[in-house]
This record gives structure tokens, C-alpha cells and sequence, in this order.
């Protein structure tokens, strides 16, 4: 045991060790004003990112205080976060993870669990997506050996034409997995009966759409609570950033059980990190064929994977989550003033418009290019991005078409289409979309419509008031 004087000793260690953690911490919010200032943007010379990460001192010294604290793996920050994300959003868990492509998979994988019994889905089951988005909203139902089930989206809203969603059901159909394209809501509502009427699990990938809310049963709800399962993303351009990272979320205590055994090695132990016998039966268990009263925290359910967050991540998710009521009304400002800039040129261009019953947290704001508008898309992206105007398709476009696919084309096995993907194409050849993030000013958004403007009327002699 420690004397007296040993004590003094600890005590006099601590507190100059708080002293120095107060002095690193100060300098860190000096060092941000000093060399993390925004810079004056200057029209015609300043780049316009079409997203990026909007931060402040709380982040960076958050993120020093926790690699001060040296807990390199999830821990009191990842906590804090999946309990404060969970209560925005208005669901019970959360799991945090490190990207949203990792949610997608877990989300996914989940729903293969043999714990589900006959509700699992199995090799060879169907599950009904759309091919125009990004491609790890698919890629785990072909990695698992599933069949993804394609069908295409609607104008202007991009998102799944759910006329489609009976025509795409088989008896081997399982699921639904769909995101809500660039923050703009699909139509949960029908998404979500179908569901229900064939007994569908339904994954709403949230990944672009952080703070949208659909009307739902009376009530404002967040998308990524109405399905079964709902997953994010918090990769820098996102609504929020912990550089990597990502989340599941569900209302089900036993998908969570699932997902979070699939994060943690597939390990059968819902014990947190650093912690032991939180079931109070830790050699008591008896499973699979494994001797009675085999550790607990050594016995697999799952064939899992580690994608754990580290504290040093969520540290800096705290700090953004705090700004995020913030952000969401940026970017919706920053829609509003592009679609009321840009609403004259509906003859160039099909204008995107919030599904019915949404209020949407935008990502981007897309344009498709009428067949008939006197040029190309090529030729406006490039006349944008030489004049700092950074644009993005509509990420994958037809998925179909890219190498990925190469060889289940030609096998013509491994994917169903459910009638024809025309708005897909016209995506794939058509569609492109600039920034709307928080990091945008109205000067900034002026200079864009301005430019836009600017090039229809150079490219077809039509000049907009």
C-alpha cells in the first residue's frame, strides 16, 4: 500500500500531469486559429469542393485529449457516441463501425445470422435494390452468395420507382435494401408495407441522407429508423466526419446482438472492450461442441470480422455530433438557394425535387441533361471544373455496366433485372451533381448558378432572367 508521502507523490504526479493536459489542450486551440483559418473565397480562383469536412478547435481537441488518454481502441468516446447518435436519431441501439461500407456489410450479414432461424436469408434468396448508386449498398448481397434483384429509379426524386417492387418479388425474394439518394427520401412509406405484406426484412442504407425525415404514421421521423436496420457513414464528405467510421442502427435487440457479434471477431461474448462476466456466467456456458465452461469471450456464433472504431475517431464524432442540427440546415439552405437559382433552366435540365412527405437532408444537388438541351454532359462538367467547380456522378451510375460486372454479364447468373433500367442509363450517360455542404457560403453558391447559367446561354443562345 502507498504511505503518506507515496500518496503525496500520486497526487503531486496528477495534478501536474492535469496542468500539462490543460497547457497541451490550449495550444492545440491556438494551433487551429492558426493554421486552420478558412480562406476567403475569390470567384474565379478559389476552388468549390463539391463536400469536405467543416470542423472547428472541439474536434482537434478532442481528439488530443483522447490519444492523451492513449485507449487506442473503442472506448468512453465511442460510448458517449453510439448512446448521443442513438437518442438524436430516436432508436434504441447504435454500433458504431469503421466506415459506412462496413455498416452496409454488417447490416447485410446480419440478416444471414443462423440465429434468425428460418427468417435468415440464405444463398441464392433475392434481395431487391436499385443498380444507380454506390456500390457497397450491393456489394454484400453478391459477396454472401445472395442475388441482387435490380429495378429502376424514377425522375426527379432518383430514387427506387416503387411501381416496380411487386414485379421484382419472387419467391426467393428476402429483403430490401435501398439507400435515399444524395439525402432526398425514397418512398419509405410503400418500401415499407411492401415489406410487411411479404414479410421482407427492409435495410435502409442512410449513408447520404444523415437528418432527412419522412412522414411516417402521424408523425416526422428520421430515415434509417423506419426499416428493420439503418446505416451511416462518416466519411469526410459526409454529413459528419470522423475521417473513417460508420453506424448501424436498429429498434431489434437481437439484431443488434448480431451485428455487433459480426463487428467483434463473430464472437458470442456481448461483453464491452476492456470489460469481463457481464452475463455473470462467463464459464458456465455450453456451446456448439465446445467443453462445458469454455470461456465465454473465446466462443464464436458468427464468422465475423474486427471492424471496431477507435476511440480517437469518436472523439472527434462527439465534437461533429454537436454541430449537426447545424450542418443539416446548411445544406438544406444551400439546395433551397441552388433550386431557386436554376429553376428557369428546367427545359435544360430535369431539376430534383423532395419525394412527397419528405424533408430531405441534401448531400448534392443533381441535374440531369434534357436529351435536347443543345450539349452534352461532358461539356458542362468541364467548362464547370475549369472554372473550380468540382463535380461527382451519381457514383455508379447503371452498376451493371462497370468491370465488377464483367463476368456475371457474360454468365448472366448471380443477378436478376426486374423490367428495363432506362432512367438508369439516362443516369449513367446523363447525370452529374455539385456540392451543397456546409463549408459553402452564398457567395459561393451565387458563383455556381452564375457559371451554370453562363454556360447555357454560351452553349444554346437562350439567356435566363
Amino acid at each position: 500500500m502507498l504511505g503518506s508521502k507515496g500518496c503525496r507523490l500520486l497526487h503531486s504526479n496528477n495534478s501536474r500531469a492535469d496542468i500539462l493536459k490543460h497547457e497541451i489542450i490550449e495550444r492545440v486551440k491556438e494551433y487551429y486559429k492558426l493554421t486552420h483559418k478558412q480562406e476567403k473565397f475569390i470567384p474565379g480562383t478559389s476552388r468549390i469542393p463539391y463536400a469536405g469536412r467543416v470542423f472547428d478547435e472541439s474536434e482537434m481537441t478532442n481528439l488530443v485529449e483522447s490519444s492523451l488518454d492513449f485507449w487506442l481502441t473503442t472506448g468512453k468516446y465511442a460510448e458517449k457516441f453510439e448512446k448521443e447518435f442513438s437518442e438524436f436519431l430516436g432508436v434504441k441501439y447504435c454500433s458504431l463501425t469503421n466506415s459506412g461500407s462496413s455498416a452496409n456489410l454488417l447490416a447485410f450479414m446480419a440478416l444471414t445470422s443462423p440465429k434468425l432461424g428460418e427468417k435468415r436469408i440464405k444463398r441464392g434468396d433475392e434481395v431487391i435494390t436499385v443498380a444507380a448508386g454506390f456500390p457497397t449498398t450491393v456489394a454484400p448481397i453478391i459477396q454472401y452468395g445472395a442475388v441482387p434483384v435490380f429495378v429502376d429509379v424514377s425522375f426527379p426524386a432518383y430514387n427506387i420507382d416503387c411501381s416496380l417492387l411487386e414485379l421484382a418479388l419472387s419467391e426467393k425474394t428476402k429483403a430490401v435494401m435501398l439507400a435515399h439518394t444524395l439525402g432526398n427520401p425514397f418512398d419509405i412509406k410503400t418500401v415499407r408495407e411492401f415489406c410487411d405484406k411479404h414479410r421482407l426484412w427492409f435495410i435502409e442504407d442512410n449513408c447520404d441522407a444523415l437528418g432527412a425525415e419522412y412522414f411516417y404514421k402521424g408523425e416526422w421521423i428520421y430515415t434509417g429508423t423506419i426499416g428493420h436496420i439503418g446505416t451511416s457513414s462518416f466519411y469526410p464528405p459526409h454529413h459528419i466526419t470522423m475521417g473513417e467510421g460508420g453506424a448501424v442502427y436498429t429498434n431489434d435487440r437481437q439484431l443488434k446482438r448480431i451485428i455487433d457479434s459480426l463487428r467483434d471477431w463473430g464472437r458470442d461474448c456481448w461483453c464491452p472492450s476492456g470489460q469481463d462476466n457481464t452475463c455473470r456466467n462467463r464459464f458456465g456456458w455450453q456451446l456448439g461442441e465446445l467443453p462445458h465452461g469454455y470461456d465465454h469471450k473465446y466462443v464464436y456464433s458468427h464468422f465475423g470480422y474486427n471492424f471496431k472504431i477507435t476511440d480517437m475517431q469518436a472523439a472527434i464524432g462527439c465534437a461533429q455530433l454537436e454541430k449537426l442540427p447545424s450542418f443539416i440546415e446548411a445544406r438544406k439552405r444551400n439546395w433551397g438557394l441552388l433550386r431557386d437559382g436554376l429553376a428557369d433552366l428546367s427545359d435544360m435540365f430535369i431539376l430534383p425535387e423532395a419525394t412527397t412527405d419528405s424533408d430531405p437532408s441534401w448531400f448534392g444537388f443533381l441535374l440531369t441533361v434534357r436529351e435536347h438541351a443543345g450539349f452534352t454532359r461532358k461539356k458542362i462538367i468541364t467548362f464547370l471544373e475549369s472554372n473550380g467547380i468540382q463535380t461527382r456522378m451519381l457514383f455508379a451510375g447503371n452498376l451493371l455496366k462497370h468491370p465488377c460486372f464483367d463476368e456475371m454479364r457474360k454468365s448472366g447468373e448471380g443477378f436478376r433485372v426486374a423490367g428495363e433500367l432506362t432512367n438508369t442509363d439516362r443516369i449513367t450517360m446523363d447525370t452529374f451533381w455539385i456540392g451543397v455542404y456546409p463549408g459553402m457560403n452564398e457567395e459561393m453558391i451565387r458563383f455556381m448558378i452564375d457559371k451554370i447559367q453562363e454556360f447555357v446561354m454560351k452553349n444554346t443562345g437562350v439567356k435566363n432572367e
